[in-house]
């Protein structure tokens, strides 16, 4: 049943299909959601979560659940995830995204499809990675980002993640469109800095779409708006 014709119990818990705007966070996402519902409903508090963050630059799938539904927030963050992105070759930047300037330039006129290809397939399996420093990751109680930004310097050792896929779905120097297929912990800024290495070159995160989480899709999700029409329209159980 579409999200978007079915009768909610928000309070007793729902488990919600949300397409994340770019520049926000989750958590902007998950505060918007719990004032909207405290608003039409006229609800004190009610408990929102979501199950795995997407950097404020990326857009698509976020899974929100509410009210006792939160219980099972565990469930859906140890699934499996699909992203489709584009990736910038030859410059890099702090953040390994658009969020930060382009920090340094290097040559690309080198680089082939071919290479591309094959530099793809070797970062497909079970990896090693070190998480970006502009990451929500915590560190001796601070979070990473915050000291990276505050020009500290953010100790960050290598994880061990699974790339299923790693399929490049268009070529037009410099960019590189691409579709992944990973476990949860991936971190796809750093597996684009990564393939820039590999090709003796570098390479940021342009654009990423989270499109499946486990079994749920981005093409079932719903945005902010719809759900804000939702509980204007009252679709709830009362």
């Amino acid at each position: 049943m579409s999200q978007n014709h079915k009768t909610y119990d928000f309070i007793e818990g729902e488990v919600l299909l949300i397409n994340k705007p770019a520049t926000w966070t989750s958590f902007d996402v998950v505060n918007k959601i719990r004032g909207m519902i405290r608003y039409f409903l006229k609800t004190g508090k009610i408990k929102v979560g979501h199950a795995g963050t997407l950097d404020p630059l990326a857009t698509g799938l976020l899974i929100i659940c509410t009210g006792k539904a939160t219980k099972s927030l565990h469930q859906y963050q140890d699934l499996d995830k699909e992203y489709t992105g584009t990736c910038c070759l030859g410059a890099t930047t702090p953040s390994l995204d658009k969020e930060t300037e382009i920090s340094e330039r290097y040559p690309v006129d080198h680089i082939t499809e071919e290479m591309i290809r094959e530099a793809s397939k070797s970062l497909t399996g079970q990896i090693e990675q070190v998480p970006p420093a502009y990451s929500a990751i915590k560190i001796e109680g601070k979070r990473a980002y915050r000291m990276a930004r505050g020009k500290q310097e953010v100790p960050m050792g290598p994880r061990k993640v699974l790339i299923s896929s790693f399929d490049i779905t268009g070529i037009q120097m410099p960019y590189v469109k691409f579709r992944v297929s990973c476990s949860k912990g991936t971190y796809i800024r750093s597996l684009v800095r990564d393939f820039g290495e590999s090709l003796g070159s570098s390479a940021y995160l342009d654009d990423l779409c989270r499109t499946r989480i486990g079994d749920f899709r981005l093409s079932d999700a719903m945005d902010i708006t719809d759900l804000e029409n939702i509980l204007k329209l009252g679709k709830q159980s009362p």
